[in-house]
Protein backbone atom coordinates (compact mmCIF):
# COMPACT_ATOMS: atom_id res chain seq x y z
CA UNK A 1 0.00 0.00 0.00
CA UNK A 2 1.36 3.46 -0.71
CA UNK A 3 1.89 5.46 1.97
CA UNK A 4 0.50 8.91 0.84
CA UNK A 5 -2.59 7.47 -0.30
CA UNK A 6 -5.85 8.59 1.45
CA UNK A 7 -7.65 5.33 3.22
CA UNK A 8 -10.57 6.96 2.28
CA UNK A 9 -9.23 7.33 -1.64
CA UNK A 10 -8.16 3.49 -1.19
CA UNK A 11 -11.91 2.53 -0.31
CA UNK A 12 -13.22 4.41 -3.55
CA UNK A 13 -15.28 6.71 -1.76
CA UNK A 14 -16.20 10.40 -1.99
CA UNK A 15 -14.54 12.37 0.85
CA UNK A 16 -17.77 14.81 0.56
CA UNK A 17 -20.28 12.58 1.19
CA UNK A 18 -18.68 10.75 3.72
CA UNK A 19 -18.61 13.91 5.49
CA UNK A 20 -21.92 14.63 5.27
CA UNK A 21 -22.83 11.13 6.57
CA UNK A 22 -20.59 12.18 9.57
CA UNK A 23 -21.70 15.34 10.17
CA UNK A 24 -25.68 13.65 10.11
CA UNK A 25 -24.36 11.02 12.44
CA UNK A 26 -23.05 13.82 14.79
CA UNK A 27 -25.10 16.24 14.62
CA UNK A 28 -26.08 17.69 18.32
CA UNK A 29 -23.28 15.66 19.36
CA UNK A 30 -20.62 17.05 22.06
CA UNK A 31 -17.87 15.30 19.80
CA UNK A 32 -16.94 12.32 18.05
CA UNK A 33 -15.09 11.31 14.86
CA UNK A 34 -14.50 8.60 11.78
CA UNK A 35 -11.69 6.92 12.78
CA UNK A 36 -10.51 4.89 9.51
CA UNK A 37 -7.35 2.12 10.27
CA UNK A 38 -5.69 -0.22 8.03
CA UNK A 39 -3.34 -2.28 9.23
CA UNK A 40 -0.22 -5.50 8.37
CA UNK A 41 1.55 -7.67 10.95
CA UNK A 42 3.10 -10.54 11.14
CA UNK A 43 5.03 -12.97 13.68
CA UNK A 44 7.34 -15.43 13.27
CA UNK A 45 8.25 -17.95 15.79
CA UNK A 46 11.43 -19.82 16.08
CA UNK A 47 11.07 -22.83 18.55
CA UNK A 48 13.10 -26.31 19.47
CA UNK A 49 15.20 -25.67 16.31
CA UNK A 50 12.47 -24.75 14.00
CA UNK A 51 10.03 -22.53 12.74
CA UNK A 52 6.94 -23.03 14.42
CA UNK A 53 4.18 -20.17 13.31
CA UNK A 54 4.69 -17.60 10.66
CA UNK A 55 1.14 -15.10 10.72
CA UNK A 56 0.72 -12.47 8.44
CA UNK A 57 -2.00 -10.26 8.70
CA UNK A 58 -4.00 -7.53 6.62
CA UNK A 59 -6.67 -5.73 8.93
CA UNK A 60 -9.18 -2.70 8.03
CA UNK A 61 -12.06 -0.88 9.30
CA UNK A 62 -13.58 2.09 10.75
CA UNK A 63 -15.27 3.38 14.21
CA UNK A 64 -17.72 6.14 14.28
CA UNK A 65 -18.09 7.47 17.68
CA UNK A 66 -20.76 10.12 18.80
CA UNK A 67 -19.99 11.71 22.98
CA UNK A 68 -23.12 13.07 24.32
CA UNK A 69 -22.08 14.03 28.13
CA UNK A 70 -21.20 10.87 29.86
CA UNK A 71 -22.76 8.53 27.19
CA UNK A 72 -20.87 7.45 24.06
CA UNK A 73 -22.56 6.01 20.68
CA UNK A 74 -20.02 3.92 18.52
CA UNK A 75 -20.21 1.61 15.46
CA UNK A 76 -17.58 -0.32 13.92
CA UNK A 77 -17.29 -2.67 10.50
CA UNK A 78 -14.47 -4.15 9.09
CA UNK A 79 -15.94 -2.88 5.59
CA UNK A 80 -14.98 0.41 4.42
CA UNK A 81 -18.02 1.55 2.75
CA UNK A 82 -20.59 4.34 2.42
CA UNK A 83 -23.10 1.99 3.14
CA UNK A 84 -21.87 0.81 6.19
CA UNK A 85 -20.66 4.26 7.54
CA UNK A 86 -24.35 4.99 6.87
CA UNK A 87 -25.56 2.10 9.36
CA UNK A 88 -23.67 3.55 11.55
CA UNK A 89 -24.34 6.96 11.16
CA UNK A 90 -28.49 6.20 11.75
CA UNK A 91 -26.85 3.81 15.44
CA UNK A 92 -24.82 6.44 16.80
CA UNK A 93 -27.16 9.04 16.50
CA UNK A 94 -28.96 7.50 18.72
CA UNK A 95 -27.17 8.62 21.81
CA UNK A 96 -28.53 12.26 21.31
CA UNK A 97 -31.44 11.25 22.88
CA UNK A 98 -33.37 14.58 21.06
CA UNK A 99 -30.89 16.79 22.74
CA UNK A 100 -28.13 19.46 20.97
CA UNK A 101 -25.39 20.22 21.67
CA UNK A 102 -22.35 22.92 20.91
CA UNK A 103 -19.67 20.40 19.28
CA UNK A 104 -15.58 20.73 20.37
CA UNK A 105 -13.63 22.38 19.00
CA UNK A 106 -10.53 20.15 16.85
CA UNK A 107 -7.54 19.41 18.21
CA UNK A 108 -4.66 21.36 18.26
CA UNK A 109 -1.62 20.48 15.14
CA UNK A 110 1.94 20.01 16.42
CA UNK A 111 3.18 18.57 12.74
CA UNK A 112 5.82 16.72 15.07
CA UNK A 113 6.44 13.04 13.27
CA UNK A 114 8.32 10.56 15.88
CA UNK A 115 9.06 7.52 13.80
CA UNK A 116 9.22 7.25 10.29
CA UNK A 117 6.29 6.13 7.37
CA UNK A 118 8.45 2.82 6.25
CA UNK A 119 6.95 -0.15 6.28
CA UNK A 120 8.94 -2.77 8.46
CA UNK A 121 7.72 -6.01 7.01
CA UNK A 122 8.99 -5.16 3.93
CA UNK A 123 12.53 -5.43 4.65
CA UNK A 124 14.03 -7.91 5.38
CA UNK A 125 12.48 -10.45 3.85
CA UNK A 126 11.22 -13.62 4.88
CA UNK A 127 14.13 -15.66 4.76
CA UNK A 128 16.70 -13.36 6.10
CA UNK A 129 14.30 -13.09 8.98
CA UNK A 130 14.34 -16.98 9.37
CA UNK A 131 17.93 -17.32 9.16
CA UNK A 132 18.49 -14.29 12.12
CA UNK A 133 16.17 -16.76 14.57
CA UNK A 134 18.25 -19.66 13.31
CA UNK A 135 21.30 -17.82 14.39
CA UNK A 136 19.48 -17.08 17.60
CA UNK A 137 18.47 -20.17 18.30
CA UNK A 138 22.15 -21.68 17.63
CA UNK A 139 23.75 -18.87 19.58
CA UNK A 140 22.22 -19.33 22.39
CA UNK A 141 22.73 -23.08 22.49
CA UNK A 142 26.11 -22.60 22.19
CA UNK A 143 26.18 -20.61 25.35
CA UNK A 144 26.06 -22.96 27.96
CA UNK A 145 25.50 -26.59 27.69
CA UNK A 146 22.81 -26.14 30.35
CA UNK A 147 20.06 -24.51 27.66
CA UNK A 148 17.44 -27.07 27.08
CA UNK A 149 14.75 -24.97 25.19
CA UNK A 150 15.51 -21.82 22.84
CA UNK A 151 12.31 -19.85 21.49
CA UNK A 152 13.09 -16.39 19.65
CA UNK A 153 10.25 -14.34 17.62
CA UNK A 154 10.46 -11.62 15.52
CA UNK A 155 7.23 -9.22 15.32
CA UNK A 156 5.82 -6.26 13.26
CA UNK A 157 2.62 -3.92 12.73
CA UNK A 158 2.42 -1.05 10.42
CA UNK A 159 -0.80 0.49 10.98
CA UNK A 160 -2.61 3.66 9.15
CA UNK A 161 -5.08 5.51 10.84
CA UNK A 162 -7.17 8.18 9.35
CA UNK A 163 -9.32 10.65 11.89
CA UNK A 164 -12.05 12.81 10.32
CA UNK A 165 -14.26 14.90 12.16
CA UNK A 166 -17.58 16.41 10.87
CA UNK A 167 -15.81 20.20 11.33
CA UNK A 168 -13.63 18.70 8.31
CA UNK A 169 -10.62 18.56 10.20
CA UNK A 170 -8.15 15.33 9.01
CA UNK A 171 -5.70 14.34 11.36
CA UNK A 172 -3.37 10.92 9.77
CA UNK A 173 -1.17 9.21 11.37
CA UNK A 174 1.85 6.29 10.22
CA UNK A 175 2.91 3.74 12.71
CA UNK A 176 5.55 1.51 12.12
CA UNK A 177 5.94 -1.04 15.78
CA UNK A 178 8.24 -3.90 16.14
CA UNK A 179 9.92 -6.19 18.55
CA UNK A 180 12.30 -8.83 18.86
CA UNK A 181 12.32 -11.41 21.94
CA UNK A 182 14.52 -14.34 23.28
CA UNK A 183 13.15 -16.59 25.25
CA UNK A 184 15.34 -19.26 27.36
CA UNK A 185 14.89 -22.70 29.58
CA UNK A 186 17.94 -23.73 31.51
CA UNK A 187 18.37 -26.99 33.13
CA UNK A 188 20.23 -28.92 35.87
CA UNK A 189 19.48 -32.11 37.02
CA UNK A 190 15.55 -31.95 37.09
CA UNK A 191 15.55 -29.06 38.25
CA UNK A 192 14.43 -25.46 35.04
CA UNK A 193 14.82 -21.98 34.84
CA UNK A 194 13.33 -19.66 32.55
CA UNK A 195 15.38 -16.28 31.38
CA UNK A 196 14.12 -13.97 28.81
CA UNK A 197 14.74 -10.23 27.07
CA UNK A 198 13.69 -8.66 24.34
CA UNK A 199 13.76 -5.04 22.64
CA UNK A 200 11.53 -3.36 20.25
CA UNK A 201 10.28 0.37 19.04
CA UNK A 202 8.72 2.34 16.48
CA UNK A 203 10.85 1.98 13.70
CA UNK A 204 12.10 -0.77 10.75
CA UNK A 205 14.23 -3.93 12.32
CA UNK A 206 17.34 -2.57 10.73
CA UNK A 207 18.69 -1.97 14.16
CA UNK A 208 17.81 -4.44 15.66
CA UNK A 209 18.92 -7.15 13.95
CA UNK A 210 22.72 -6.04 14.25
CA UNK A 211 24.31 -8.79 15.85
CA UNK A 212 25.56 -6.87 18.39
CA UNK A 213 21.57 -6.36 19.36
CA UNK A 214 20.56 -9.67 19.44
CA UNK A 215 23.87 -10.99 20.63
CA UNK A 216 22.77 -8.91 23.78
CA UNK A 217 18.86 -10.35 23.85
CA UNK A 218 20.30 -13.76 24.22
CA UNK A 219 23.46 -12.72 26.57
CA UNK A 220 20.67 -11.17 28.66
CA UNK A 221 18.24 -14.12 28.38
CA UNK A 222 20.97 -16.72 29.40
CA UNK A 223 22.13 -15.21 32.06
CA UNK A 224 19.11 -14.57 33.55
CA UNK A 225 18.22 -18.15 33.16
CA UNK A 226 21.82 -19.13 34.86
CA UNK A 227 21.45 -17.34 37.63
CA UNK A 228 17.49 -18.52 38.11
CA UNK A 229 19.32 -22.08 38.42
CA UNK A 230 21.38 -21.05 41.66
CA UNK A 231 18.31 -19.39 43.37
CA UNK A 232 17.35 -19.83 46.72
CA UNK A 233 13.55 -20.17 48.18
CA UNK A 234 12.80 -16.03 48.81
CA UNK A 235 12.37 -15.06 52.43
CA UNK A 236 8.86 -13.58 53.69
CA UNK A 237 8.05 -10.59 56.03
CA UNK A 238 8.18 -7.27 55.54
CA UNK A 239 11.79 -5.80 54.46
CA UNK A 240 13.11 -2.86 52.65
CA UNK A 241 13.35 -3.53 48.70
CA UNK A 242 15.34 -1.68 45.85
CA UNK A 243 14.10 -1.46 42.72
CA UNK A 244 16.40 -2.05 39.81
CA UNK A 245 16.22 0.64 37.03
CA UNK A 246 14.60 0.42 33.37
CA UNK A 247 11.56 -2.33 33.30
CA UNK A 248 10.60 -2.60 37.24
CA UNK A 249 9.04 0.75 36.15
CA UNK A 250 6.25 -1.37 35.11
CA UNK A 251 4.87 -1.89 38.89
CA UNK A 252 5.19 1.92 38.62
CA UNK A 253 2.97 1.83 35.93
CA UNK A 254 0.65 -0.73 37.12
CA UNK A 255 -0.04 0.26 40.84
CA UNK A 256 -0.10 4.21 40.34
CA UNK A 257 -0.03 5.24 36.11
CA UNK A 258 -3.32 3.83 35.92
CA UNK A 259 -4.92 4.92 39.34
CA UNK A 260 -3.44 8.69 37.66
CA UNK A 261 -5.67 8.06 33.97
CA UNK A 262 -8.66 10.64 33.74
CA UNK A 263 -12.00 8.35 33.65
CA UNK A 264 -11.14 6.62 36.84
CA UNK A 265 -10.50 10.07 38.28
CA UNK A 266 -13.77 11.50 36.98
CA UNK A 267 -15.66 8.37 38.49
CA UNK A 268 -14.10 8.56 41.44
CA UNK A 269 -12.93 4.86 41.57
CA UNK A 270 -9.16 5.44 41.60
CA UNK A 271 -7.46 5.46 44.66
CA UNK A 272 -6.12 9.16 43.72
CA UNK A 273 -9.67 10.63 43.07
CA UNK A 274 -9.99 13.90 45.00
CA UNK A 275 -6.11 14.49 45.85
CA UNK A 276 -5.21 17.09 42.94
CA UNK A 277 -2.66 19.24 44.80
CA UNK A 278 -1.92 16.81 47.85
CA UNK A 279 1.16 15.16 48.40
CA UNK A 280 0.57 11.25 47.40
CA UNK A 281 4.40 10.49 47.39
CA UNK A 282 7.98 10.93 49.14
CA UNK A 283 9.90 14.56 47.87
CA UNK A 284 11.65 13.94 45.12
CA UNK A 285 9.32 11.30 43.51
CA UNK A 286 8.24 13.17 39.95
CA UNK A 287 6.42 10.98 37.96
CA UNK A 288 5.46 11.90 34.20
CA UNK A 289 3.72 10.37 31.32
CA UNK A 290 5.42 11.43 27.55
CA UNK A 291 4.31 9.99 24.69
CA UNK A 292 6.91 12.48 21.83
CA UNK A 293 9.76 10.13 22.62
CA UNK A 294 11.23 9.96 18.96
CA UNK A 295 10.97 6.40 18.04
CA UNK A 296 9.71 4.53 21.53
CA UNK A 297 7.19 2.17 21.62
CA UNK A 298 4.82 3.77 23.78
CA UNK A 299 5.24 7.36 21.37
CA UNK A 300 2.95 8.25 19.61
CA UNK A 301 2.53 11.86 17.05
CA UNK A 302 -0.67 11.81 17.49
CA UNK A 303 -2.92 10.02 19.76
CA UNK A 304 -6.66 8.25 18.18
CA UNK A 305 -8.81 11.25 18.68
CA UNK A 306 -6.21 13.19 16.72
CA UNK A 307 -4.32 15.10 19.49
CA UNK A 308 -0.59 15.39 19.70
CA UNK A 309 0.57 13.44 22.28
CA UNK A 310 2.29 16.05 25.19
CA UNK A 311 5.08 15.23 28.00
CA UNK A 312 2.45 15.03 31.13
CA UNK A 313 3.75 15.49 34.40
CA UNK A 314 1.53 13.79 37.08
CA UNK A 315 3.21 13.55 40.34
CA UNK A 316 5.87 16.23 41.03
CA UNK A 317 7.92 16.22 43.49
CA UNK A 318 5.42 14.38 45.71
CA UNK A 319 2.73 16.42 44.54
CA UNK A 320 -0.08 15.15 42.30
CA UNK A 321 -0.36 17.47 39.57
CA UNK A 322 -2.11 15.69 36.55
CA UNK A 323 -3.79 13.34 34.97
CA UNK A 324 -3.48 11.38 31.61
CA UNK A 325 -6.77 12.54 29.82
CA UNK A 326 -8.58 11.95 26.82
CA UNK A 327 -11.39 14.30 25.15
CA UNK A 328 -13.86 13.31 26.69
CA UNK A 329 -12.89 13.22 30.58
CA UNK A 330 -11.14 16.21 29.77
CA UNK A 331 -13.96 17.90 28.87
CA UNK A 332 -16.26 16.49 31.87
CA UNK A 333 -13.81 17.35 34.64
CA UNK A 334 -12.91 21.16 32.96
CA UNK A 335 -9.17 20.30 32.19
CA UNK A 336 -7.53 20.10 28.65
CA UNK A 337 -6.46 16.78 26.78
CA UNK A 338 -3.13 15.71 27.22
CA UNK A 339 -2.81 13.49 23.93
CA UNK A 340 -3.62 10.32 26.14
CA UNK A 341 -6.64 9.14 24.28
CA UNK A 342 -5.86 5.52 22.19
CA UNK A 343 -7.40 2.34 21.28
CA UNK A 344 -6.67 -1.16 20.92
CA UNK A 345 -8.03 -0.88 16.48
CA UNK A 346 -10.94 0.48 15.02
CA UNK A 347 -13.16 -1.56 16.85
CA UNK A 348 -12.64 -0.42 20.15
CA UNK A 349 -13.74 3.27 21.72
CA UNK A 350 -10.39 5.83 23.03
CA UNK A 351 -10.12 5.76 26.74
CA UNK A 352 -6.96 7.34 28.43
CA UNK A 353 -4.53 5.13 28.47
CA UNK A 354 -0.61 5.36 29.41
CA UNK A 355 2.08 5.71 26.74
CA UNK A 356 5.78 6.56 28.15
CA UNK A 357 5.47 6.56 32.11
CA UNK A 358 8.46 6.50 34.51
CA UNK A 359 9.55 8.02 37.10
CA UNK A 360 12.04 10.82 37.03
CA UNK A 361 15.85 10.46 38.32
CA UNK A 362 17.48 11.43 41.76
CA UNK A 363 21.13 12.11 42.74
CA UNK A 364 22.05 8.94 44.70
CA UNK A 365 24.53 6.60 43.25
CA UNK A 366 22.46 2.94 42.80
CA UNK A 367 25.58 1.52 44.83
CA UNK A 368 25.13 3.39 47.84
CA UNK A 369 21.37 2.65 47.40
CA UNK A 370 22.05 -0.97 47.82
CA UNK A 371 24.85 -0.47 50.57
CA UNK A 372 22.10 1.33 52.59
CA UNK A 373 19.88 -2.04 53.06
CA UNK A 374 20.63 -4.26 56.60
CA UNK A 375 17.92 -6.63 55.70
CA UNK A 376 16.18 -6.89 52.27
CA UNK A 377 15.82 -7.84 48.51
CA UNK A 378 17.07 -6.28 45.27
CA UNK A 379 14.43 -6.94 42.64
CA UNK A 380 15.86 -6.29 39.20
CA UNK A 381 13.26 -7.81 37.05
CA UNK A 382 9.48 -8.28 37.19
CA UNK A 383 7.16 -10.93 35.16
CA UNK A 384 3.03 -10.79 36.03
CA UNK A 385 1.58 -8.64 38.45
CA UNK A 386 -2.37 -7.58 39.50
CA UNK A 387 -3.53 -4.63 40.65
CA UNK A 388 -7.32 -3.07 41.80
CA UNK A 389 -7.49 0.77 41.13
CA UNK A 390 -10.01 1.08 42.97
CA UNK A 391 -8.02 0.54 46.77
CA UNK A 392 -4.22 0.67 44.82
CA UNK A 393 -3.62 -2.82 46.13
CA UNK A 394 -0.95 -4.70 44.18
CA UNK A 395 1.06 -8.19 43.91
CA UNK A 396 3.98 -8.72 41.53
CA UNK A 397 6.05 -11.48 40.84
CA UNK A 398 9.97 -11.07 40.59
CA UNK A 399 11.65 -13.09 37.98
CA UNK A 400 15.16 -11.78 39.00
CA UNK A 401 15.70 -10.90 42.08
CA UNK A 402 18.70 -10.93 45.23
CA UNK A 403 19.12 -11.44 48.65
CA UNK A 404 20.76 -8.09 50.50
CA UNK A 405 22.63 -8.40 53.92
CA UNK A 406 24.43 -6.01 55.08
CA UNK A 407 24.68 -3.61 51.78
CA UNK A 408 25.93 -6.64 50.17
CA UNK A 409 24.15 -8.12 47.06
CA UNK A 410 23.97 -11.62 48.15
CA UNK A 411 22.16 -15.16 46.62
CA UNK A 412 19.52 -14.68 44.20
CA UNK A 413 16.02 -15.47 44.99
CA UNK A 414 13.22 -17.59 43.75
CA UNK A 415 9.46 -16.98 44.12
CA UNK A 416 9.81 -13.30 45.22
CA UNK A 417 6.47 -11.60 45.17
CA UNK A 418 6.26 -8.29 45.78
CA UNK A 419 2.97 -6.81 47.97
CA UNK A 420 1.90 -3.83 48.92
CA UNK A 421 -0.59 -0.35 48.07
CA UNK A 422 0.43 1.67 45.25
CA UNK A 423 -0.41 4.91 46.66
CA UNK A 424 0.62 4.54 50.20
CA UNK A 425 4.01 2.82 49.17
CA UNK A 426 4.78 6.13 47.01
CA UNK A 427 5.56 7.63 50.52
CA UNK A 428 7.89 4.73 51.24
CA UNK A 429 10.80 5.90 48.46
CA UNK A 430 13.37 6.59 50.85
CA UNK A 431 16.18 7.23 48.48
CA UNK A 432 16.38 7.66 44.35
CA UNK A 433 18.91 6.78 42.15
CA UNK A 434 20.78 9.16 39.33
CA UNK A 435 20.43 6.32 36.38
CA UNK A 436 16.96 6.17 35.00
CA UNK A 437 16.44 4.24 32.50
CA UNK A 438 13.60 3.08 29.95
CA UNK A 439 12.69 -0.45 29.00
CA UNK A 440 13.54 -2.09 26.28
CA UNK A 441 10.70 -1.76 24.49
CA UNK A 442 8.90 -4.72 24.88
CA UNK A 443 5.52 -3.31 27.18
CA UNK A 444 2.22 -4.01 26.61
CA UNK A 445 -1.04 -2.41 28.54
CA UNK A 446 -4.39 -4.33 29.78
CA UNK A 447 -6.95 -2.28 30.18
CA UNK A 448 -11.09 -3.02 29.70
CA UNK A 449 -10.39 -5.28 27.03
CA UNK A 450 -7.90 -3.56 25.06
CA UNK A 451 -4.08 -3.76 24.85
CA UNK A 452 -1.82 -1.48 23.44
CA UNK A 453 1.91 -1.18 23.06
CA UNK A 454 3.33 1.33 26.18
CA UNK A 455 6.87 1.97 27.79
CA UNK A 456 7.78 2.41 31.70
CA UNK A 457 10.90 3.79 33.61
CA UNK A 458 12.82 4.25 36.60
CA UNK A 459 16.16 4.75 38.27
CA UNK A 460 17.39 2.23 41.27
CA UNK A 461 14.66 2.98 43.96
CA UNK A 462 14.72 1.85 47.54
CA UNK A 463 11.90 1.36 49.19
CA UNK A 464 11.02 0.83 52.80
CA UNK A 465 9.23 -1.57 55.34
CA UNK A 466 7.30 -3.37 51.75
CA UNK A 467 5.75 -6.16 52.85
CA UNK A 468 7.88 -9.30 50.14
CA UNK A 469 6.00 -12.78 49.91
CA UNK A 470 8.74 -15.59 49.98
CA UNK A 471 8.63 -19.16 49.27
CA UNK A 472 11.19 -19.77 52.27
Amino acid sequence: MNPNASLLDRSGLDRVRVGKLIERGLEGADDGELFLEYKQSEVLVFDNGRLKQATYDTNQGFGLRAVKDEAVGYAHASEISEQAITRAADAVSAVKGGRTGSYAEAPPRSNVKLYSDDNPLAAPGFDAKVKLLESIDAYARGKDERVRQVTASVAATWQVVEILRPDGQTYRDIRPLVRLNVSVVAGSGERQEVGSHGYGGREGYARFIQGNMWHHAVDEAVRQAMVNLESVPAPAGEMDVVLGPGWPGVMLHEAVGHGLEGDFNRKKSSAFAGLMGQRVASKGVTVVDDGTIQSRRGSLSIDDEGTPTNRTVLIDDGILVGYMQDRQNARLMGMNPTGNGRRESYAHVPMPRMTNTYMLAGDRDPAEILASVKNGIYAVNFGGGQVDITSGKYVFQCTEAYRVENGKVGAPLKGAMMIGNGPSDLHRVSMIGNDLQLDTGIGTCGKNGQGVPVGVGQPTLRMDRITVGGTG
